[in-house]
């Protein structure tokens, strides 16, 4: 059975990478165990890792589901001076993404549902609200 999830970046610099990380989701880490190492609950049971090392070229794009990602996009334009960010959609595809980089190479993106009573159910099935 599985029941929680964590998927791990790596950063230059934790310093740095921490920062940058607290400004992308507007708060401390949940969990500093040990120097050079970050951690925030993105959702109950689903961890993003920050780790000091080499990133990898190779990984996938973390893309997190928000509730309005032009303001998302607004925002990291404005506070992290992100400059690629284009958001896209396609038929047949029931959400709108866009994926940007951080400045390690790591690929992170966002998607925001189409039909908002979807988009609204997901929300109570994953909070629990």
């Amino acid at each position: 059975m599985i029941f929680e999830m964590t998927i791990q970046v790596r950063v230059q610099d934790i310093r740095k990478g921490k920062k940058w990380y607290q400004t992308l989701f507007n708060r401390e880490p949940d969990f500093i165990p040990h120097e050079g190492f970050a951690e925030w609950e993105i959702i109950s049971g689903c961890w993003l890792q920050v780790a000091e090392g080499t990133p990898s070229e190779a990984s996938g794009t973390l893309r997190l589901g928000v509730t309005d990602i032009e303001g998302e996009r607004e925002r990291l334009v404005r506070d992290l001076n992100i400059d690629n960010f284009d958001i896209y959609s396609r038929d047949q595809v029931p959400v709108k993404w866009g994926t940007f980089i951080d400045p390690w190479g790591n690929r992170l993106g966002f998607f925001e549902y189409l039909n908002k009573t979807e988009q609204e159910e997901r929300i109570k099935t994953i909070v629990g609200n």
